[in-house]
């Protein structure tokens, strides 16, 4: 039997923007002067701001996902788009890279952020976490909690283990936005505890330690909540939090209906609905129709509050893209974090922004599109014509010089790696013939014997076997990538990296091992720039050398330089490229792999510049026949055709 939902009064509806409309808000955030503190809560069936009746009309972006310089203009998006509010999550894993080291500075600003946000008119949500989900590495919790098997095995839980480098955490953040909660003046009038707990267990006794956690802090001048798909919200519901639901299309009736069911005269909020999805490494391109999403979107706006998450999806820069485990296969996701969202990769409207602008504009003032301020322009795109990648060198010349020693292999958070690859070196005394076999292999690895190349083991394919034989004293060199930390489920807890648990040879355990710690999260400034690079010869494709490095496709780093005219976006094409990481000018775009569907990484126009440019390139598949070479094109590749097992791709 259907719950019948009351509709929104028009007193509600009319005044779900006004106080967008005045400069208040944006003129405090200009000054140095205390901000008046306003008010957000709940009134009976409805959300009041300052007393009075306020409809949430929100859409996700997020900080970490947009290059800083572009904050505004996605912001500005938004309020063209009818939305009076923007929710964030925030990376935990960012902003304490290490214990006890924070980073809020440059892309990691989170103040700023929310400061733009408020200069643009908008509230803010503020999904505190600490744990996100996302499709973002480990969920946003830092690896460093993996290092230790108490707090591994501790995490979401209400174990000192977890909790209490989660209170340190929680504070420290309290210290850097807490004075922007709407009741010090501020924009956030809603700050979210914990994220789709009830999808992952149901101990309450944990929640209730999360909300009084944030409490502590000093988050008592926002509405604080929490969210849930609406099939969990009693297991992550806690008495006296709000609580939101979550969805995708199709929905709509019993989300809301179970909203209704689960907090009678309560408000009812949409804390999360789906317009899309992500993408995954190897699987095709996900999209989504709009035509349902828009009687959906409808809907709930007529009977309740919406954030649309996401509204502008983004890009996982850097090593920062999560992976699925949740169903048995290892998933690891893109770095386009496109998600179908109205606002695409490069922050450009698609079809269905305009379509869903015109039914948020219902609930404007009045009551249509005149209301809404005019779409922003897009940046302007630029093609880069194709760049050799004429210098190179191997990874093999330029190993730290000091390798870490064990007797068995450790896990990259053991040797206090968050991120990138490491190398597993042992010497092998003897002729042997037999299977290697990597336990519990995470995530993707390149074996090498005597330099050359043995073979590859996937975790997506299930692989963890290969054979090799040598014919005398051989070394072994075992390359292994992290390809991204599990970021839902259970899973989150077991998922260090690297070889995480044995390595045996024709049945033999091996022991004495050097491991180099490969992080690479600080290659252009830290590592790139040291290194002897080689020039390889535009006349011929490679000289004796490096040929022969190639040919045993030894890791390769690439450089080299270009010049322009006129900056803007671009999104560089990798389809000369095998698997590996880009830089240009410092910046790290992210991963790209030669299995699809991602065949370019989007390029910010902001960061590139008038004149000369670097790029730099580290590919673990290099090519050997000829230099390779890359381009900026006008628009992204994101729907190619996928490598089947054997690695082979469709033709386009």
């Amino acid at each position: 039997m259907k719950t019948t939902l009351r509709p929104l009064a028009l007193s509600l509806v009319l005044a779900t923007l006004p106080a967008l409309l005045t400069p208040s808000l944006c003129a405090q955030a200009r000054t140095a002067t205390p901000k008046a503190p306003h008010s957000f809560a709940v009134a009976g069936d409805h959300f009041t701001l300052d007393g009075k009746p306020f409809q949430v009309l929100s859409g996700e972006m997020h900080y970490a996902r947009i290059p800083r310089e572009y904050w505004h203009a996605r912001l500005k998006m938004a309020k063209a788009m009818g939305m009076n509010t923007i929710a964030t999550y925030v990376f935990w894993d960012l902003h304490e890279p290490k214990p006890g080291v924070y980073d809020f500075s440059g892309q990691n600003d989170l103040a700023a952020f929310i400061r733009a946000a408020q200069e643009e008119g908008l509230y803010v949500i503020l999904r505190g976490g600490p744990y996100i989900c996302g499709e973002w590495d480990l969920g946003g919790l830092p690896p460093w909690l993996l290092a230790d098997p108490a707090s591994a095995a501790a995490l979401r839980s209400d174990s000192p283990a977890f909790l209490n480098p989660t209170a340190r955490w929680i504070k420290r953040l309290n210290q850097e936005v807490g004075n922007l909660q709407i009741g010090k003046g501020g924009p956030i009038i809603v700050t979210q505890v914990e994220n789709e707990y009830g999808g992952f267990g149901s101990d309450h006794v944990y929640m209730q330690k999360m909300a009084d956690l944030f409490k502590a802090a000093g988050f008592n001048d926002s509405l604080l909540d929490t969210v849930d798909g609406f099939g969990d919200l009693a297991k992550g519901a806690v008495p006296g939090i709000f609580a939101g639901t979550n969805f995708g299309i199709g929905n709509h009736q019993k989300g809301m209906d179970a909203a209704a069911a689960f907090r009678p005269g309560a408000p009812i909020f949409v804390t999360e609905y789906w317009p899309g999805w992500f993408d995954s490494w190897g699987h095709p391109h996900q999209t989504r129709p709009t035509a349902p999403q828009l009687e959906d979107v409808d809907y709930i706006l007529n009977h309740g509050s919406l954030n649309l998450y996401m509204f502008h999806g983004g890009s996982d820069f850097g090593f920062m893209s999560g992976a699925d485990l949740s169903r048995g296969n290892y998933l690891p996701d893109t770095t386009s974090y496109d998600y179908g969202a109205p606002l695409d990769e490069s922050g450009r409207p698609t079809p269905k922004y305009f379509e869903l602008r015109k039914i948020f504009a219902k609930h404007s003032p009045c009551g249509n599109e005149s209301c809404l301020p005019p779409v922003p322009a897009n940046a302007p795109i630029i093609r880069i014509p194709p760049v050799s990648l004429a210098e190179s060198t191997s990874l093999w010349k330029n190993l730290p010089e000091k390798p870490i020693r064990s007797a068995t292999p450790l896990t990259m958070e053991a040797v206090g790696q968050s991120f990138g690859y490491i190398l597993y070196r042992a010497h092998l005394p003897a002729a042997v013939s037999g299977d290697l076999v990597l336990t519990e292999l995470h995530d993707y690895a390149q074996i090498y014997l005597d330099g050359k190349l043995a073979g590859t083991l996937d975790r997506r394919l299930k692989q963890s076997t290969l054979p090799i034989t040598t014919s005398g004293p051989a070394r072994l060199d075992i390359l292994v990538e992290n390809t991204a930390h599990v970021n839902y489920s259970k899973s989150i807890r077991t998922d260090q990296k690297g070889i995480t648990q044995s390595v045996t040879l024709a049945g033999a355990p091996l022991t004495g091992w050097e491991i180099f710690s490969l992080p690479m999260n600080d290659l252009p400034r830290n590592f790139v720039e040291k290194i002897p690079v080689k020039n390889l010869p535009k006349s011929s494709p490679v000289d004796a050398e490096s040929s022969r490095s190639l040919e045993e496709s030894l890791p390769t780093f690439y450089r080299a330089h270009f010049n322009l005219t006129a900056t803007g976006d671009t999104f560089l094409d990798t389809r000369a490229l095998g698997k590996g990481m880009v830089w240009i000018n410092g910046h790290s775009l992210g991963r790209y792999w030669n299995v699809g569907p991602q065949d370019t990484l989007y390029v910010p126009g902001p960061w590139l510049k008038v004149g000369a440019n670097e790029i730099l390139v580290f590919d673990l598949k290099p090519q050997i026949d000829k230099i390779p070479q890359v381009s900026g094109l006008d628009h992204p590749i994101l729907d190619a055709p996928v490598a089947d097992q054997s690695g082979n791709r469709k033709q386009d």
